[in-house]
Formats: structure tokens, sequence, C-alpha cells
């Protein structure tokens, strides 16, 4: 993919089905949210390579260091646990796999 919108269309389309789920500017970026809480969005790494920012909760950070083609997300020198950058050029299970990670964090936590 090879701009924002492309990855944002492809998230919206893998996460569509869910109830609960809205969008919204945040993190400099375009972002879903499940019942409040952020599954993940469009972002950059420090390259200026677009990535998909998933947010899979600290919980989940020994899983998802398991899978292919992240980095952690830093902003402002701060390493921001349980938030990854992935590449979008996988193949589309192991996107789907960054965002059930993402949906299990979510899911876990009250409405917002």
């Amino acid at each position: 993919m090879n701009n924002k919108n492309c990855l944002i269309d492809d998230l919206r389309a893998r996460l569509s089905h869910l109830p609960g789920l809205t969008e919204k500017k945040m993190m400099g970026g375009h972002c879903f949210l499940l019942n409040g809480h952020m599954l993940g969005g469009s972002g950059c790494n420090e390259a200026g390579d677009i990535c998909y920012m998933i947010r899979v909760g600290k919980e989940n950070a020994t899983a998802a260091e398991q899978l292919n083609g992240w980095q952690p997300l830093i902003k402002g020198g701060r390493t921001m646990g349980g938030m990854y950058l992935v590449d979008p050029n996988q193949p589309s299970q192991e996107i789907d796999n960054w965002l059930t990670l993402a949906i299990r964090n979510a899911s876990s936590l009250p409405p917002k």
C-alpha cells in the first residue's frame, strides 16, 4: 500500500463488521476505535514509510512480538508500550493476526 488513504480503506474493510466500531482523527492520523478504545490506524515509521499503527496492549506484547514485520511505536523518544508500527506489505493473514490481538485487547476493556 502506497498511501495512507489506501491503508485506512483496508482497515475499514477489515474492521467494519465490528459492532461498536468508530473512527476518529487522533495521534496525527486516522484511528479506529472499538467501544471507545483504540485498535489502530495509519502511521509512519522514522523513515517516513506508511505503516499500520496497531494497539495490542501491554498484555498482548509477547504474542505480538512473535508476529512478523513490526517495530515499536516511538513518540517523542518514548516507546509506547503495547503499540506497534506494522509493515503493510505482508500477507493478509499476518495483518489479520495483528488485528485479532488489537480486538482482543479492546474487547477486554470496559466500554468508554
